[in-house]
């Protein structure tokens, strides 16, 4: 069966991070692992080698895949298709979107080019560097302290980067507080923009107009809403859950998840059953 360890941390970077897992798997069966869309980055550094991952399950598992010792993903829409060989081992953060900035050098924006953006490429030599003294400790406190040291320095030496718009920093608060239920025009209002400004502007920053944002949040809320259902030992309401989370029906629940993981909502779940009961799956996590 194999072993799976995943231990998490608490981010203490002023909300930036919004969540830390160490994970470390043993004698798993080769497959693959849907990395799901979600209101967060994603940055990964692997202890092992290089992450495989693909916009499609043909591409993770060929010659055209991206292969990379630390991921950079953006606000996708579509999952991405990593491959999970025998023994695998890494940190994944769950990143604030308007701290890409800070965290990264870039707004979130600029990491939509790609599913997957080599972490080197954005964060230079000195982010390979800690990978190496990462996978060198050997006990989990030291890596998060390690690399959550890290990234002060990085948000200290981004001081005086240019700042979020204070307009987005708000629809995105705004978003979050309506937990993706809110409406387009009632945010416009809510910031005092047009829609067309507010749509703009929003993208620039994070690479998804306030509606797709909106979307990805609700659908997170949901997502979280199965897991725990799972977690407790029962089958998820999938009515219910989608009457909770602000969804107009079940169908509408359904046609996310299709968009978000490429299959139903029960195959998704028959698919990561063992990583849920595992612990793999926590808030702001793929």
């Amino acid at each position: 069966m194999g072993s799976h360890e995943f231990v998490r941390a608490v981010p203490r970077l002023d909300g930036m991070v919004v969540s830390a897992v160490g994970y470390r798997s043993a004698g798993q069966r080769p497959g693959l692992h849907r990395g799901l869309p979600s209101p967060y980055l994603t940055v990964i550094f692997s202890l092992e080698g290089p992450i495989a991952t693909g916009s499609t399950p043909g591409q993770a598992t060929g010659g055209d895949a991206v292969r990379t010792d630390i991921v950079l993903g953006g606000l996708h829409q579509s999952p991405a298709y990593v491959v999970q060989p025998e023994h695998e081992a890494g940190i994944q953060l769950a990143v604030h979107p308007l701290a890409a900035r800070a965290l990264l050098g870039l707004p979130a924006a600029g990491l939509m080019g790609e599913l997957v953006t080599s972490g080197t490429d954005v964060l230079g030599g000195r982010a390979a560097e800690v990978r190496e003294r990462l996978c060198a400790l050997d006990r989990w406190p030291d890596r998060f302290a390690l690399l959550a040291d890290y990234l002060r320095r990085r948000v200290a030496a981004a001081d005086r980067a240019d700042p979020v718009r204070p307009e987005v920093a708000e629809a995105w608060a705004w978003l979050a507080r309506h937990r993706g239920a809110g409406t387009v025009g009632g945010l416009s209002r809510h910031v005092a923009l047009s829609e067309r400004r507010l749509t703009a502007v929003f993208r620039a920053e994070t690479g998804l107009s306030p509606k797709q944002a909106a979307r990805l949040m609700r659908f997170q809320h949901a997502r979280t809403a199965v897991v725990r259902s799972v977690t407790a030992g029962g089958g998820p309401d999938l009515a219910r859950i989608a009457a909770d989370t602000g969804y107009y029906d079940h169908s509408h629940l359904v046609r996310d998840f299709r968009q978000y993981t490429g299959a139903s909502p029960t195959r998704w779940l028959a698919e990561e059953c063992r990583n849920i009961q595992a612990g793999a799956h926590g808030p702001g996590e793929d």
